[in-house]
Parts: C-alpha cells; sequence; structure tokens
C-alpha cells in the first residue's frame, strides 16, 4: 500500500468540510439573482439577494432580538423530546406488548398536521412560551423514538448473552452492550429531531405570538415585506445549522469510535 500524495494548500481549502457547501451557497445565490435578472421577476413575488443582504444588515439587531425566543423554544422542545423519546423507545424495544400498544398510536400522530393542533395550545397555555415549546416538542420526538428503538433493535444478540454470561447485571449489561451499540443511532434521530424542532416552534409562533422568527414571518407576509421575510428564513436556516452542527459536535465527543469510521481514507495501490 502506497503512502497518499501530500496534498496543497488549495487543494486542502477545497476539500475542507465548509468550503463546499459555501461554494455551493454561493452558486445558489448567483443562479437567484440571474434568474430575477434574466426573467424580469418583480419584486413583490421573488426579492433579489442584495435587498435581502441590506434587511439582514440593517435590521441585525432586531431580527437578533426576536431569533432568542425561537432558539429558547426550539432548544427546550428538542431536550423534552429528547428526555422522553429516549426512555419511550426502550421501553417499546424491550416490550413487545409496550411496542403493541405505543408503537401504533406513535405512527398515528404523525398524521395529524401540528399546524391543526397549535391553536388548541393557545387555547389551553395562552400566548406564553408553552405553546411553542410543545409544538417544538412534538415535532421532535418522533425521530427520537424511531432512531432510538432502531438501534436498541439492532444490538447483537449473542454480545447481550456473552454479557450476561460474565454475571453482569441487567443494568450493567444495558451500560456495556445496549447504550454503545444504540447510540449512533439515537444521535441520527437527535440530529433530524433538533431540525424538526425549529420548524415547530415556528409553527407555534404562527398561531399565537408576538415575538419571535415565526412573527417576524407572519408580520412580513401581512404588509408584502418579502426581503425581511427571506432575512428571517435565513436566520431559521442559520439556527438549524448552528444547533445540528452542536449535536454533531456532542456525537463525536461521546462517541469518537463512530465517527471516526466516516472519515475518508485514501488507499492508493
Amino acid at each position: 500500500m502506497a503512502e497518499p500524495k501530500p496534498q496543497g494548500a488549495l487543494s486542502k481549502l477545497l476539500n475542507a468540510a465548509w468550503v463546499r457547501p459555501f461554494l455551493f451557497l454561493v452558486f445558489i445565490v448567483v443562479a437567484w439573482d440571474l434568474a430575477i435578472r434574466l426573467f424580469r421577476i418583480p419584486a413583490y413575488q421573488i426579492p433579489a439577494p442584495a435587498d435581502v443582504v441590506a434587511v439582514l444588515r440593517s435590521d441585525w439587531p432586531e431580527l437578533l432580538r426576536q431569533c432568542w425566543p425561537t432558539t429558547y423554544a426550539t432548544v427546550c422542545g428538542f431536550l423534552l423530546s429528547a428526555l422522553f423519546g429516549i426512555p419511550v423507545a426502550m421501553l417499546i424495544a424491550g416490550s413487545k406488548t409496550v411496542e403493541s400498544y405505543v408503537y401504533p398510536l406513535l405512527v398515528f400522530s404523525q398524521s395529524v398536521p401540528k399546524i391543526a393542533i397549535a391553536p388548541l395550545f393557545v387555547v389551553w397555555f395562552g400566548f406564553g412560551i408553552i405553546p411553542k415549546v410543545i409544538s417544538a416538542f412534538l415535532l421532535g420526538f418522533f425521530p427520537v423514538v424511531v432512531s432510538a428503538v432502531q438501534g436498541f433493535k439492532s444490538v447483537d444478540p449473542d454480545m447481550v448473552d456473552l454479557a450476561r454470561a460474565m454475571q453482569g447485571s441487567r443494568f450493567q449489561v444495558f451500560c456495556a452492550v445496549n447504550l454503545p451499540h444504540a447510540l449512533p443511532a439515537i444521535f441520527s434521530g437527535l440530529k433530524v429531531s433538533v431540525t424538526l424542532a425549529v420548524v415547530g416552534a415556528v409553527v407555534g409562533e404562527f398561531v399565537g405570538s408576538n415575538s419571535g422568527i415565526g412573527y417576524v414571518m407572519q408580520r412580513s407576509i401581512g404588509t408584502f415585506d418579502l426581503p425581511t421575510m427571506f432575512a428571517a428564513l435565513v436566520i431559521l436556516a442559520l439556527l438549524g445549522v448552528i444547533l445540528f452542527w452542536i449535536v454533531d459536535r456532542i456525537e463525536k465527543l461521546i462517541i469518537p469510535w463512530h465517527v471516526s469510521q466516516r472519515e475518508e481514507v485514501i488507499f492508493a495501490t
């Protein structure tokens, strides 16, 4: 096996994890601007990228202030989905009886549009932060449960039997075998959950709120202020990316043995 050739500075820069998405984003913005110019799309339908950037620069303090309620509701809903989703998945994976009763109801609950039941949360809990947290929790709960159930069910039975043969208690077997084996699937569900929690928080703000990015978007739609609405969408996208990155960093800290397998290894023969 020959050793790989050393990469130049430009090649290393282009192969960096953040460069390729950035270049693709630049391509999308350029194509967006060209499409508006070529097809003469009016500003009241799609704003130009320059107008969105101008709003981001001028209204950045206000957008940042409105981002905090959305971030708080998203994080709280996500943490609740992890706190309740993983134990529920453990019960479903560990008991056929619990699975037969609970799992079909969880699948059935996902067919109910959250935007349709969000007004009930406003009626029950008012216009505070609780309806937004519940909306974020409901959207983030199901991916955590499904992924965690898959992770716990995919544990090798022979490894469990070996741990029990070594006189390990149920808790010791769970900590040494079941949980480490299921963690990759659990984190996959958490990554999906944290992005859906952002959507849930915004849904809650659409229904009833006087603050947050969802409130900014709803107000902008009412006044046909499309540059502000697109700027709010940019803020939401950044929020989702940052939260996803945080969960990914936590995954690399907790299970580096799994994440290291994703690294690209170049073999030259």
